[in-house]
C-alpha cells in the first residue's frame, strides 16, 4: 500500500518499522509521514472507473473523500502558516476535480510536509483547524495523521485495496483519537460503535471513529 512519495518529499518506510505517538511533548514525525504516504498510496491505487464509488463516509463518493482529505491537510497548513486554506469547504466537496487526483493529493501533502517542518517537536501550542484550537505538537501532528490515515482507509476500502492501518499505525492513532475525537462527534466523526466486538487494533480504531471495519461498497 505504501507507494513511492518522491514528489511529496516524504520519507520511505521499511515494513518492520513501528511508528509511535509520544505523550511526553515530542512530535512523532514518522507517524505523520506514514499516514501521508498511506493517503497518497490509496489515491494512486484507485482505478479510473472507481472514482464515483460509494465510501464509508456516508453520502460521499471516492472523489469527494479525496477532496475532503486533501482539504483537511490544507486546513492544517493554513493554521500553521497563516496562509490561505483549501479552495473549497472540505465538508461540502463538489465531486468535481479540476486536475488529476494524484496532483490534488500531492499538492496537499507537499504543502503539509513543508508546514510541519516549521514546527518544533516539543511546541506546546501548535495552531490547528480543530475547534480545540492550539494543541501540543505531538497531538496536533497526530490529529493531522489520524485524518490522513483514516481517509486513506475510506478510499482503500471503497476500491478494494489493502488496509493502510497496520497495528503499528492504528495503535498510536487510537492514542490520538481518544484525546481529540469526542468534541468532534456529529460533524467530523460519527458516534462510536461497540468497541467490544473484537478485532485487531485497526478495527478498534475504526469503531471508535464510527466506522464499520467490515464495510463494503456492495
Amino acid at each position: 500500500m505504501i507507494g513511492t512519495a518522491g514528489s511529496c518529499g516524504l520519507r520511505q518506510f521499511n515494513p518492520g518499522e513501528e511508528p509511535s505517538v509520544s505523550e511526553n511533548g515530542t512530535m512523532d514525525r514518522d507517524l505523520l509521514d506514514r499516514a501521508h504516504q498511506a493517503l497518497r498510496a490509496a489515491v494512486l491505487g484507485v482505478a479510473s472507473q472507481d472514482w464515483s464509488l460509494p465510501t464509508p463516509c456516508e453520502q460521499w463518493n471516492v472523489t469527494q473523500v479525496l477532496q475532503h482529505a486533501a482539504g483537511d491537510q490544507l486546513a492544517y497548513v493554513a493554521a500553521i502558516t497563516g496562509g490561505p486554506g483549501p479552495s473549497e469547504n472540505p465538508f461540502t466537496p463538489s465531486g468535481q476535480l479540476d486536475r488529476a487526483p494524484l496532483a490534488v493529493v500531492d499538492q496537499a501533502l507537499h504543502a503539509a510536509a513543508d508546514a510541519w517542518r516549521t514546527v518544533a517537536d516539543d511546541d506546546p501550542g501548535v495552531p490547528t483547524p480543530l475547534p480545540q484550537g492550539a494543541l501540543p505538537a505531538w497531538l496536533a501532528a497526530g490529529a493531522c495523521a489520524l485524518d490522513a490515515a483514516v481517509h486513506a482507509w475510506d478510499i482503500a476500502q471503497a476500491t478494494g485495496q489493502r488496509s493502510p492501518l497496520p497495528p503499528a499505525v492504528a495503535r498510536p492513532l487510537m492514542a490520538v483519537a481518544t484525546q481529540i475525537v469526542e468534541p468532534l462527534r456529529g460533524f467530523a466523526y460519527a458516534p462510536a460503535l461497540d468497541g467490544r466486538a473484537g478485532g485487531d487494533d485497526a478495527a478498534l480504531l475504526l469503531r471508535y471513529l464510527g466506522r464499520r471495519p467490515d464495510w463494503t461498497s456492495s
